[in-house]
C-alpha cells in the first residue's frame, strides 16, 4: 500500500470476471492522468501485476499522482461491477429502479431520436455500408436509363450468378480483413482447388494416374503436413479436412461430383492451415506470405493443368451449381424460410431487449426494416419465378441455386461473427491485438483460423466460378479474381485497417462490382474501360474508409 493505493487491476484493466472495462472518456488533467496511469500499469514488472499485490517502493510525485488516478479508475470499475450486479439481481421495488440507479438509458428511443443519432454517427465517420448502398442504387438508375436490357429478367438472374463466385471469396476475405491482415493468395488458392476438382472428375478419381507419382507424393505430403499444422494450432475441425482429403486420394474414390466438391473444399482448408501457420507461428507478415503463395499456387496450377491446357467440366450436377435454378415452388419456399427467419430474428431480438429494459431501436423503425426487406425479397422472388427464356419452346424460371448458397454462407458466417465468442475474439484482435492477448485471447490461433476460413470459402467460390465458366485453365483464380474479391469486401464497407466490417459487406460490394461489369458490358464498353472504372470504384471506397476513420472519434 502506497499513499492508500492498492493495485487492483490486471495488466489490461479487467474486472474480477474477466470482462474488459473501458473507463469513460475524460478531458483535462484528470483524463490525461488516468491514461498515464493505465499506460504505467502496462510497463510495470510482471510480479507487480499479479492482481491485488500492493506496490511497496518509493515513488516520485508524478508516479503517485498516476497511481492515485488509477485508484479512481479502480473505484469506478468497482461501482460498475456493483451496478451490473444490481441489474442482474435487482434489489428493491423494481428492476427498472436498479437500472435507473445505474445511470444507463434503457428506454426505447423515439423515431426522431434514433434518426438524429444515426445522422450524428454518419457525420462522425461511422458510415458502415451506406456508401455501397448509395452506389448500388445509383448504378441501377444509371444502367437502367442507359440500357434497355439491364433490368430484364434474364439479366437479373445472370447478375446473381455472375457475381456469386467472387462474392463468396470476398466473404472469406472479410474474416482476414477484420484482423487488419490480407490474403493475396486467395485467388490462386481457389484456382488450385478448382484444378483438383476438375482433375478428380476427368480422371475418374484416379489422381495418381493423372498427376504422376512424383506430384502425387508431394501432394500427399502436403496434406499430412496440413494435418500436423492443424493439430499444432489446435484447430480440430480444420485438421480433419486434410485427413479427409488424404483418405479420398489414397483410396481413389470414384468421380462423384459431391465428393469432388468436398475434396476441393478440404484442399482449400489445407492451404489455409499452411498460410495461417506461416503468419501466426513463424511470424512472417501476411502480405509477404500470401504474395509468395500467390506466385507458388500459380505455378502449381500450371503444373496441374499444363501451359495452354484446359480441363472441361461437363458433369451435370456441377454445371447446375451456377447455372441451375430452383423450381417455382422451391423458390417460394426459400422466400418463406428466408423472410420468416429474418423477421423472427430481428423482431425477436428487438422484443427481448425491450423486455430486458435495454435500449433498442424504435419499434416502428424495426417493423419498417423488416417490411422493406421482406417486400423486396417478395418482388425479387416473383420476378425470378417468371419465364425468362428467349425461346418460346423452352421455359427458364426459378431462383438460381447460387442464391441459397450465398444465403446459407451469409447466415452461418454472420452468426459466427455476431453471436459466438469466436466472432467477438476476431473483432477484439482486429481492434487491438496486444489488448486482446492481455485479455487472455489466443491471438495466434485466431489469426491462423481466419486464413483457414478464407481459403475454405475460396474453394467454395472456385466451385461456383468453375461451374459458371464450365472449365478450368491455368489462369483460374489469377488475373483480377483476387482484386475483385478484395474490392468487393472493401467497397461493401469492411475496413482495411481491421476491427470493422460485416459479412454482408462482401455481398453488397460483390453486387456493386458485378453490376459495374455487367452494365458496362451491356453498353459494349471494352475491357479496358471496365477495369479502369472498377479500379476507380475501389479507390473511392478505400478513400471513404480512410477519411471516415479520421473523422471517427473512436480512432483518434
Amino acid at each position: 500500500m502506497v499513499d492508500g493505493v492498492t493495485w487492483g487491476l490486471d495488466a489490461f484493466g479487467r474486472d474480477i470476471s474477466g470482462n474488459l472495462i473501458h473507463p469513460p472518456a475524460e478531458s483535462g488533467r484528470a483524463g490525461s492522468e488516468t491514461s498515464a496511469a493505465i499506460e504505467l500499469q502496462h510497463h510495470l514488472p510482471a510480479e507487480w501485476r499479479s492482481g491485488s499485490l500492493a506496490l511497496v517502493s518509493k515513488q516520485s510525485p508524478v508516479t503517485r499522482r498516476r497511481l492515485a488516478a488509477l485508484a479512481e479508475v479502480r473505484a469506478s470499475i468497482a461501482a460498475t461491477i456493483k451496478g451490473i450486479t444490481q441489474i442482474q439481481h435487482p434489489v428493491g421495488p423494481s428492476r427498472s429502479g436498479a437500472v435507473a440507479g445505474f445511470g444507463i438509458d434503457t428506454t426505447a428511443r423515439s423515431t426522431g431520436e434514433a434518426l438524429r443519432d444515426w445522422r450524428a454517427r454518419v457525420r462522425g465517420g461511422q458510415l458502415g455500408s451506406l456508401p455501397a448502398w448509395l452506389g448500388l442504387i445509383g448504378l441501377v438508375i444509371v444502367f437502367s436509363v442507359a440500357s434497355d436490357s439491364f433490368l430484364t429478367l434474364g439479366n437479373i438472374a445472370n447478375l446473381l450468378a455472375q457475381g456469386a463466385g467472387v462474392t463468396i471469396i470476398a466473404m472469406g476475405l472479410v474474416f482476414v480483413l477484420l484482423l487488419g491482415e490480407i490474403d493475396l493468395s486467395a485467388g490462386t488458392a481457389s484456382g488450385v482447388t478448382a484444378a483438383i476438382l476438375a482433375l478428380h472428375l476427368v480422371s475418374g478419381g484416379n489422381l495418381l494416374g493423372r498427376l504422376g507419382l512424383g506430384v502425387f507424393v508431394v501432394f500427399c505430403v502436403l496434406l499430412v503436413l496440413a494435418i500436423g499444422i492443424g493439430i499444432q494450432l489446435r484447430i480440430w475441425a480444420a485438421s480433419a479436412a486434410p485427413a479427409i482429403a488424404l483418405a479420398m486420394v489414397l483410396v481413389g474414390v470414384g468421380p462423384n461430383p459431391w465428393l469432388a466438391m468436398l475434396l476441393a473444399v478440404c484442399v482449400g482448408t489445407s492451404i489455409g492451415l499452411l498460410t495461417g501457420f506461416l503468419v501466426s507461428r513463424i511470424g512472417i507478415p501476411s502480405f509477404v506470405v500470401t504474395l509468395a503463395l500467390f506466385l507458388a499456387w500459380q505455378g502449381v496450377i500450371l503444373q496441374l493443368i499444363g501451359a495452354g491446357g484446359t480441363v472441361g467440366l461437363r458433369e451435370d450436377t456441377l454445371f447446375a451449381v451456377a447455372n441451375g435454378n430452383l423450381s417455382v415452388v422451391g423458390s417460394w419456399v426459400l422466400f418463406l424460410l428466408a423472410a420468416g427467419g429474418f423477421g423472427a430474428v430481428v423482431l425477436g431480438r428487438h422484443y427481448r431487449r425491450l423486455h430486458s429494459g435495454l435500449v433498442t431501436q424504435p419499434t416502428p423503425l424495426v417493423f419498417a426494416k423488416v417490411g422493406v426487406t421482406v417486400a423486396l425479397a417478395a418482388v425479387g422472388t416473383y420476378l425470378l419465378t417468371r419465364n425468362r427464356s428467349q425461346r418460346a419452346l423452352i421455359e427458364i424460371s426459378g431462383v438460381p441455386y447460387v442464391v441459397p448458397i450465398v444465403l446459407v454462407l451469409l447466415v452461418a458466417g454472420t452468426y459466427v461473427l455476431d453471436r459466438t465468442s469466436y466472432g467477438r475474439h476476431i473483432y477484439a484482435v482486429g481492434g487491438n491485438a496486444e489488448a486482446a492477448r492481455r485479455a487472455g485471447i489466443n491471438v495466434p490461433r485466431i489469426r491462423a483460423s481466419v486464413f483457414v476460413i478464407s481459403a475454405s470459402l475460396a474453394a467454395v467460390g472456385a466451385i461456383v466460378y468453375s461451374s459458371k465458366v464450365g472449365s478450368v485453365d491455368p489462369s483460374a483464380g489469377g488475373g483480377t479474381t483476387l482484386l475483385f474479391a478484395v474490392g468487393a469486401a472493401v467497397i461493401g464497407g469492411t475496413s482495411l485497417f481491421g476491427g470493422r466490417g460485416r459479412l454482408s459487406n462482401a455481398v453488397i460490394g460483390g453486387a456493386v462490382l458485378a453490376m459495374v461489369g455487367n452494365g458496362l458490358g451491356l453498353l459494349r464498353q471494352p475491357a479496358a474501360v471496365i477495369l479502369v472504372v472498377t479500379g476507380l470504384v475501389l479507390l473511392l471506397a478505400a478513400s471513404v474508409d480512410a477519411l471516415s476513420r479520421r473523422r471517427d472519434p473512436g480512432n483518434r
